[in-house]
């Protein structure tokens, strides 16, 4: 059965905020294990590597707990249906972008994906302008 129109599938910006801590949660306390071997012998061992948070992580999140799986209408604010949710959105979009940043800062995630995931690659611009002088004993033969 389709829920009534005008209603949500995340009843209020508390109930969002209280998904998105579920979230953090749930992804800080199941890191990945990675495969290493260490010593002179090769010693297989499992490594923990902590998972980073993402807009894309908490939708998957959402949806796995029977809620949607696309937030985007919440965090465009489609229609100026979801205003409510925009303070919210800004906070879960910064904290996300935060752990990203700060990860990649103290090397615990790739820092070229994070500085690319956050549009903080510096870029630089090198022009270069070129003349052409004549020789003129050249020019007469």
């Amino acid at each position: 059965m389709a829920r009534p129109f005008g209603t949500k599938n995340i009843e209020s910006p508390e109930r969002m905020l209280e998904l998105f801590e579920a979230y953090v949660i749930e992804t800080k306390g199941n890191p990945f294990l990675v495969q290493d071997f260490v010593g002179k012998d090769g010693d297989e061992v499992n490594r923990k590597k902590e998972k980073c948070l993402t807009i894309e992580g908490f939708e998957l999140y959402c949806f796995r707990e029977g809620f949607i799986g696309d937030l985007s209408h919440y965090f465009a604010n489609t229609n100026n249906s979801y205003v409510d949710y925009l303070t919210i959105c800004s906070h879960i979009r910064k904290r996300v972008r935060n752990d990203q940043i700060m990860g990649g800062m103290a090397g615990v995630y790739n820092p070229s994906i994070t500085q690319r995931l956050n549009g903080l690659v510096e870029k630089q611009q090198t022009d270069i302008t070129a003349s052409i002088k004549t020789i003129p004993w050249i020019d007469e033969a």
